[in-house]
């Protein structure tokens, strides 16, 4: 082993260390300290570190190939022993894309539909979306259903990790989309937000979209379920998930916004989706029903002020 290699792999375990003890600060600013630089010179040894420190757009921050794999290693060890690290799970899911995104890009290219969104990049968060609108969609919309399970779930679409680590502008828009359309996959499949049908999610994803990051949550996130849980996520979720998600429509292609007052039911047909084994909701769905009513109800009033 030659000595370059050698002094790289040395920075490991310190790199490792680093990661468990950071809090929940951004990694741009854990990067622009240089946690994930390695001390090589680029004069010394061009083969290790050839980046173009330029960034793409706005929030990327340039890697290369060896902190690329670092960051890959760290965040892997953080995301399974802090799964609420957003962060880390966000940076994984970056680095471990590989050529999946390009494919998903094809796919949206092939649709009519997919190319309007890679188009016009379309953003999905509290400000884009007027909630307040949705809710006054008639019940069995997908716009109403959609704030319904906001409501039922307690949850709100800003908390979307930004992209940073991909290098190409209209691939990192692809993985964005992705995550601020996570929240619509799950009201579409009628699961809520918990450890087993998020890992139910995770399958069907991977059958459906086929990014790596997904396989690695489903291949290790059993191990933080009961055994009474995991046998049924592999007996009742699982089947459901790979067969459902493989059949599918790609729902990357779907333009969600322009479906708001879509039958929610029409939606599921014309997808090729149907409902997974009933979960364990934390709210019942009437509460959540009448929260989204009393949204509506004081939406129309402010409209008459």
């Amino acid at each position: 082993m030659s000595f370059s290699a050698r002094r790289a792999i040395s920075t490991l375990p310190n790199v490792r260390t680093q990661l468990l003890s950071v809090p929940t600060a951004s990694l741009r600013t854990l990067t622009r300290q240089n946690l994930f630089s390695p001390r090589i010179s680029e004069g010394n040894h061009p083969h290790i570190r050839l980046i173009n420190t330029t960034p793409a757009y706005d929030g990327h921050i340039p890697l290369s190939t060896f902190q690329t794999a670092i960051l890959t290693v760290g965040s892997a060890v953080m995301s399974l022993v802090d799964p609420r690290r957003g962060d880390m799970v966000a940076a994984l899911g970056e680095t471990t894309a590989g050529p999946s995104l390009s494919r998903l890009r094809d796919h949206m290219l092939s649709s009519p539909e997919g190319r309007r969104v890679l188009k016009e990049r379309p953003r999905v968060n509290s400000t884009t979306v007027d909630m307040d609108k949705l809710a006054q969609y008639p019940e069995g919309s997908f716009g109403r259903a959609y704030v319904t399970w906001l409501e039922r779930c307690g949850v709100t679409p800003d908390t979307r990790e930004p992209v940073h680590y991909i290098d190409d502008p209209e691939l990192a828009y692809v993985m964005q989309r992705y995550r601020e359309c996570h929240d619509f996959y799950h009201c579409i499949c009628n699961l809520p937000v918990n450890v087993e049908s998020e890992l139910a999610l995770k399958y069907f994803e991977f059958a459906n979209l086929g990014l790596p990051m997904t396989a690695l949550a489903a291949l290790f996130g059993p191990l933080r379920l009961t055994e009474a849980k995991r046998s049924r996520l592999f007996s009742e979720y699982v089947p459901w998930a790979l067969k459902c998600g493989g059949t599918a429509r790609s729902l990357i292609t779907v333009y969600w916004e322009e479906r708001w007052e879509q039958n929610v039911e029409e939606m599921k047909k014309e997808f090729g989706i149907w409902d997974p084994p009933e979960a364990r909701w934390s709210r019942p769905l009437s509460e959540a029903k009448a929260l989204a009513e009393r949204r509506a109800a004081a939406s129309a009033a402010d409209g008459q002020a």
